[in-house]
Formats: structure tokens, sequence, C-alpha cells
């Protein structure tokens, strides 16, 4: 070879016996000199002809549409967190294209959608919104609390819990009748019981156990509704066994602990309740919140909901209030406040009634809480809800119903 100055260097090459490869169909060959040892060796950089790479073609490519968007309804229904979704998507541009399709996402279980306070971004938001235009309803649920309750769009929060309760979705027809008995993102003129009692009926008819609690309570308690004691109790027990059958659902192998089902050991005299006759359910574990409500708590442990605003005592609830003494107390000690009564029940059996001793402010025979001494608030029932009045810091109450 000739340089630009007319010299001549011979430079020797090891072609690595190429005549042997004269058959592969090769088009282009690299050849790259490797030093090492003392020893000479060759690195081969093929490229395939055309007709070569279409025998070898990946067989991906070749699946209908059709088959891919089944298997990707399957993966987001059934996806036990956001990740397995997303790893998918990230995959290749067909399955991004086809994972982000209306079918797929309105298909999405809440899992998939449990969105971290910690990672919450307008991206974030954006997909969400996309989900719940896709017709998703715990999409439309869990943006909806999220509006409601942490970005205090009161208006647009509570018309995509509506869309989720169109929809027949019992977290989103419950929590809706909790705002109608609070009167959340109102005053309180804007409680409408009956339409609270209405919405806790349709939720409890699908199943919900915490809306099956409140009916109960309602009934028992005249709270929206007529007085029914009889009925109430029914519905009461009714949501304790149907509490039991999902977590023995839940765990088909699990060993039942007499601790469940039997006596209390430590009763008093004459005391013959059983826990699935209890006001506040079984001792069984305490289900897992839904990760909307999940969403609530992270998002307010490190922010307050605003100048003399309290959360739900219920540590796994995450509602705050949206105007001064929303939320009801508890009629025994008066220092924990609750949305409803099923927060009430399940903070009950987890701390509070460990907790919970009578206040004297709370017996002093003024008539305004009904109390008559006992912590009963006059119905039989000893850990009743009390309102708290919008004017009086002190707390002074009147009596559910």
């Amino acid at each position: 070879m000739r340089t630009r100055r007319g010299q001549y260097n011979p430079k020797a090459m090891n072609m690595c016996n190429l005549e042997n490869n004269s058959n592969v169909g090769v088009k282009r060959r690299k050849v790259e000199v490797i030093a090492g040892d003392n020893q000479m060796g060759c690195r081969r950089k093929l490229k395939m002809s055309p007709e070569i790479a279409r025998k070898r073609r990946d067989f991906f490519d070749a699946l209908p549409d059709d088959i891919v968007l089944c298997i990707l309804r399957k993966l987001s229904s059934t996806a036990a967190c956001p990740a397995d979704f997303i790893s998918v998507l990230v995959t290749c541009k067909r399955l991004n294209g086809l994972g982000l399709n209306p079918t797929v996402i309105c298909r999405g279980s809440r899992r998939m959608l449990a969105v971290k306070a910690k990672n919450w971004s307008e991206s974030a938001h954006r997909f969400l919104k996309y989900c719940s235009d896709t017709g998703n309803v715990e999409a439309c649920f869990t943006l909806g609390m999220i509006r409601f309750y942490c970005l205090q769009n009161r208006g647009s929060g509570a018309s995509l819990m509506a869309k989720a309760a169109i929809g027949s979705h019992a977290p989103a027809l419950y929590s809706l009748a909790v705002i109608q008995f609070n009167g959340s993102g109102g005053s309180k003129n804007d409680k409408d019981l009956r339409a609270g009692v209405a919405l806790c009926a349709r939720a409890a008819f699908i199943g919900h156990v915490d809306a099956l609690r409140e009916l109960g309570h309602c009934l028992q308690d005249g709270y929206g509704v007529k007085r029914n004691i009889a009925e109430g109790r029914r519905f009461l027990i009714q949501a304790n066994a149907r509490e039991l059958a999902t977590v023995l659902a839940a765990n088909p192998d699990a060993v039942v602990p007499r601790s469940w089902l039997a006596w209390n050991p430590a009763r008093p005299l004459g005391d013959t309740s059983c826990p699935l006759l209890s006001d506040f359910g079984c001792n069984v574990p305490t289900p897992a919140p839904h990760p909307a409500q999940q969403f609530l708590s992270e998002w307010f442990s490190g922010r307050t909901p605003g100048p003399g605003l309290r959360l739900c005592s219920h540590s796994r609830c995450g509602r705050p209030e949206t105007r001064m003494h929303e939320f009801r107390r508890c009629s025994v000690c008066g220092a924990v406040n609750y949305c409803s009564r099923a927060c009430q029940a399940l903070d009950w059996k987890l701390r509070h009634k460990m907790q919970c001793a009578p206040a004297e402010r709370w017996a002093d025979g003024n008539g305004v809480n009904g109390g008559n001494g006992n912590g009963n608030n006059g119905y039989g029932d000893a850990n009743a809800l009390v309102d708290d009045t919008d004017g009086n810091d002190e707390g002074e109450g009147v009596v559910n119903g």
C-alpha cells in the first residue's frame, strides 16, 4: 500500500481461513486483529443476507394484535403493582403501543393503579386521567379521591367518584355516602342524611362490608332513616359474618384462631357477647386499605390538611376534614374523631379499645351530648359518635339521630 508521501509499507494480515466460509451467505466481513500472549486471533462481524434474516425472524412479530391485546388485558387486570405493567410497556415499541390501548387500560386493577404519594407528579396525574377517560372505574375513584381531598378540587373529584359509582363501584358509593353524611366540601347545612343512607344501601347490596355496618348503625340510631333496632342489628351481624367470610376466602388454608369466634375469656359476669354479635366486627385482621386511602394517608403524613382541620383518627383512612368540626367524635372519651362509624369500628379493634376512657367533660350532666354518665348515648351504644358544632371548640354535640 502506498501512502500519500509515496512510501510503500506492507501490512501483514491474518485471514483466518476465510476461504472455508465462502458458503455461509456473508455479505460483509470485518476483520479485527487481537494481540495477546504472543498470539494472533481475529473476530468477524457478520451481517446476514435478507433471505437468512427472514428465516430467523422472531415469532413475536408474527402474532396477531388481537392475541397480544388479550394477553395484555389479562396482565393489567392481575398486576400486583404498577411496575408489573410498566415493565411490559418499556419492552418494545409494539408492546408500548398496544399496552396503552383503551381496551387494556380499562381492565386495570386497583393495584396496577396504586400510585404512591411520594411519586406523585404531573405525569402520574395525566396517566390516571387517561385511565379514567377509558372508563376504568378504579382510576375514576382513585383520581376522584385525590382531587377531592388532596388537591381540593371538590367538584371534579366528586364527579369522578360519581362516574365510578355509576359503574357500581362499591368503595366509590360508600365514599359518596360519607361525603353526604358529613357535608364534605360545603357547610353543615349541606348534609344529606337520606342520600347517604341510600348510597350506603346500594354499596351494601353490592357487598361492601363497611357500608353494611354503617347502614346497620343508621337503622339502630335512627340516623337519616326511621329507627329500626332489630333490622339494624341484623345488618350488623351480616356485616360481621361477611367480614369473616372475606378473610377466610382470602386465606383458605389458614388455621382459624379460636379468638376470632370464641367468647372473650375476660368478659364480665353475665356477659354472653360473641364477636359475631359485636357492633365492631370479629377479631379478624384489619383488611388492607384501598390504594386511594393509602395515598391519602401518605399525602397527609407530612402536611396538615389546613388550619384547625383534623384527620380521621383511623390511621388507615386518611380522610381530612374540609371544614372545622366536620367529623364526629367518640361519645365516651371525646379524644378521637371519625369520618364514619365504619372507621370507628376498625379503629376500635386496632387500638382505641385499649385507650378509650370516660372524660369528665363528657359526663357533666348538661344534656348536650345525651350521655347518661356511664358512656352510653341513650340507645344502649357505649361507643356512639357525637357531632361537633361549628361554633364551639369545646365540641359540644348532639347524639346522632
